[in-house]
């Protein structure tokens, strides 16, 4: 059976006649499916969940943006199930900035993608996971695309702001990402990697990628590959206002590595904490909020982000 996920928020206005398009096409095919609408954020990271666990689905279709999709892989991964290698999954892109689905050379062309996940052959793919603590307690959040700190994470975080107000618009990032730029300060970090990197160095922005793409097209880590069980990853620690307007023109054509004051890493496992005390409580400020495809994330250091190589399959 066919377990969809769908998020009617994402792209509403097409949505009525691509749920027409849809089902027709199921019933066509004679697919025996069951499917579920997303009702409040985190819902899909319930239903994926519950329908591995107590409906047996191994194969499921996401509607909706890089933001749902990111919540199904999530309930996937948490699932308690013995065959996990098992589980596929393949979606329709609906939301705004379509990260995931550029790599996967997915559009908003329904038809396409629909015709790419019934047509297609499973493949593994990697998911990120971050491991942090909130109150004291260890928690996971897994990603398909990309984590962010730092900027990245303001920049999302000012993005949902402007998309409360205004509705959901790729410009809306940009414009996030400039006002991010030239607020954010920087946070003394502690980063180590299993590939040998050390350091202790203000961050001022950093973005481990699976993918390549973040924030609607930007190219951030233009070479990673969610197939490849390696992170790709970008730091930047406090940038001059002059090399600030050198990266602006690059954020989305793939450059940005290539300016001298971007360094960048690769990794399986990267370790990130801070040394820095707070001056009021005395205590160790290890606070690490980050976003993990969209999706902010309140978080305390020590931080651990592995790649669990192949941990999926996708179908497009």
């Amino acid at each position: 059976m066919l377990g969809i996920i769908i998020n009617t928020k994402s792209g509403k206005k097409a949505y009525l006649r691509q749920r027409y398009y849809l089902f027709n096409l199921l019933k066509k095919r004679g697919e025996d499916y069951t499917y579920r609408i997303t009702r409040y954020a985190g819902h899909a990271t319930e239903l994926a969940r519950e329908l591995a666990e107590k409906n047996g689905i191994r194969k499921f279709l996401v509607l909706g943006g890089d933001g749902t999709i990111s919540e199904t892989v999530n309930g996937l991964m948490a699932a308690k199930i013995p065959d996990r290698e098992n589980l596929q999954f393949g979606f329709m892109p609906r939301g705004t900035g379509n990260d995931y689905g550029r790599f996967w050379g997915l559009t908003k062309n329904h038809r396409q993608s629909l015709a790419r996940f019934f047509e297609g052959t499973p493949q593994p793919v990697d998911i990120g996971c971050v491991e942090f603590y909130r109150n004291g307690e260890q928690h996971k959040h897994y990603f398909i695309n990309s984590v962010g700190f730092g900027v990245d994470a303001r920049t999302c975080a000012y993005t949902s702001v402007l998309k409360y107000y205004v509705g959901s618009h790729s410009i809306n990032y940009f414009f996030s990402f400039i006002f991010a730029l030239t607020h954010h300060k920087s946070k003394l970090a502690t980063l180590r990697t299993d590939q040998g990197l050390e350091l202790e160095k203000p961050l001022f922005t950093m973005n481990i990628g699976n993918g390549p793409f973040s924030g609607g097209g930007i190219r951030q880590n233009p070479d990673a590959d969610p197939r490849d069980g390696i992170f790709h990853a970008m730091f930047v620690t406090t940038p001059t206002f002059g090399q600030v307007l050198k990266a602006v023109p690059h954020v989305f054509d793939g450059k940005l590595t290539e300016l001298p004051f971007i360094h960048t890493y690769t990794a399986q496992e990267v370790q990130l904490d801070s040394p820095e005390i707070d001056p009021q409580s005395g205590q160790h400020e290890n606070n690490f909020s980050f976003e993990a495809d969209g999706i902010m994330v309140d978080a305390c250091g020590p931080l651990r982000i592995t790649c669990e190589k192949h941990a999926l399959q996708i179908v497009c």
